[in-house]
């Protein structure tokens, strides 16, 4: 751009007066249609989705393949930049005592929030009296097989004791290739502190090397989500498809107050949170809509991890805890997981007419306080954890997990949403509460993002 000549009595304001209107034009004349946002493709994929599962659901069954594709392209990057983003934001913090803090406080706010979501999902499933009018429901013969197949693919843990001895991995490039997170976390926070006793000469050469191989990752990650639309539309087609409109109706009950409850925890629990901490929940859900939408569409929080690493420093969080909190609270902060497991299990009980004790629930929430943190550990997720909590509880028939499986798919949009909205604020409070959250970057960010006046409150 070729600025004016300007007399040299001419006052400043001048020169930036033009240069905020040359700002504006050019913001004018960038934007795009809105049929190439990211947004309106992934939920107009959705849209196409669903009406392609009732319109035709044994062809739109077999679209699983393109969520199936997306997801696995997404996830052949989810654990090196996660490698990378915690070894780096743990040598940008300098020393231990720094990475201590932010991933003390972050670990404290992990649990408080997720035994709050398992008491949420408790509470709900007791009020409604959830499940009780399914005493005659059976599940058919191909769901019961395939919630069998997911459960014996997820090897999920049978004790507490295995559950902690899976942490730690017995080879590194193993990690990597089963898409361990919980061990690629071990790793990473190995490697990052020994990156911290090397001498600042030879530290400084490895993290610009690291630094360097993550950005390569991320416009990896930003090529595959090009087909998020697809990937959207495959999945949802396949859900649809499926399971079709008598299942989702036999459930629907069950659905729409998981549905009710997820929003609930999100716009009161979270947004209190939000505003306690100084940020508004609304406008900050605004300024990860993309990614949100990505979730809900694809049914995994997997599929979000890479972008909202870069989104959530250049809202001013800082590079050591993005890189600490973030990846660490996909493992640890659940939150949707712990509501879908606390309620689900009411709902088996109910549906079989197995009472259940306050004293028996606190139990329950005591056991998933352990078991929900190895869904990101497992193949399955959310359902294999919530397969091995209904088999370590023994009073409740295993039965009931068919029964879930059937609806399973739509009530993972909700958990997956849920989980990465959690980790998403539970990034920006943690870095605030550390104090390692820059105030006017989030302004400027927030302004470029929306469009909206850069003094305005978060």
């Amino acid at each position: 751009m070729i600025l004016p000549r300007l007399a040299a009595s001419e006052p400043y304001c001048l020169l930036l007066a033009y240069n905020n209107n040359e700002t504006a034009d050019m913001t004018t004349l960038n934007k795009k249609p809105f049929y190439k946002d990211l947004t309106f493709q992934v939920i107009a994929a959705m849209v196409l989705g669903i009406a392609f599962g009732f319109l035709a659901p044994e062809l739109a069954a077999k679209f699983k393949i393109l969520g199936d594709i997306f997801l696995k392209l997404i996830k052949t990057a989810v654990a090196p930049l996660v490698f990378f983003t915690v070894v780096h934001g743990i040598a940008s913090a300098g020393d231990i005592k720094r990475v201590g803090k932010v991933g003390l406080r972050a670990l404290i706010y992990f649990e408080i929030v997720s035994t709050i979501a398992l008491a949420i999902g408790l509470l709900w499933g007791n009020l409604l009296n959830i499940g009780s009018g399914m005493h005659d429901a059976h599940p058919s013969s191909a769901t019961a097989a395939a919630a069998s197949a997911a459960v014996a693919k997820g090897h999920a843990p049978a004790s507490t004791m295995d559950f902690i001895y899976g942490i730690f991995p017995d080879n590194f490039v193993g990690a990597f290739a089963g898409g361990q997170l919980l061990q690629v976390l071990v790793i990473s926070v190995l490697f990052g502190f020994a990156l911290l006793a090397l001498k600042p000469e030879r530290r400084s050469v490895i993290e610009d090397g690291l630094s360097r191989i993550s950005e390569c990752f991320f416009e990896f990650i930003n090529l595959i989500m090009k087909f998020a639309p697809l990937g959207a539309f495959g999945s949802v087609a396949y859900a649809v498809g499926s399971n079709g409109a008598a299942v989702l109706m036999s459930l629907a009950n069950l659905v729409l107050m998981f549905y009710v409850c997820i929003a609930f925890f999100i716009f009161v629990v979270l947004g209190i949170v939000c505003r306690i901490s100084g940020f508004s929940l609304w406008r900050f859900l605004k300024y990860i809509k993309d990614e949100i939408f990505i979730v809900l569409g694809t049914a995994s929080s997997e599929s979000a991890l890479p972008r909202l690493l870069q989104k959530l420093e250049k809202f001013g969080c800082s590079k050591q805890s993005v890189g600490l909190v973030l990846p660490t609270g996909y493992a640890f902060n659940l939150d949707g997981t712990s509501i879908y497991m606390s309620l689900c299990v009411l709902f088996i009980a109910n549906a079989y007419g197995v009472p259940l004790s306050w004293e028996q629930q606190l139990g329950i929430i005591a056991i998933m306080l352990v078991t929900s943190k190895g869904a990101a550990a497992v193949s399955g997720g959310s359902f294999v954890v919530f397969a091995a909590t209904v088999t370590a509880i023994g009073s409740l028939p295993v039965e009931g997990l068919a029964l879930l499986f059937g609806v399973y798919r739509f009530m993972s949009m909700a958990i997956a949403t849920c989980n990465t909205i959690g980790n998403s604020v539970a990034t920006v409070v943690v870095s605030k509460w550390s104090g390692e959250f820059t105030e006017h970057t989030a302004q400027a960010e927030y302004h470029r993002v929306l469009g909206r006046d850069p003094q305005a409150a978060l």
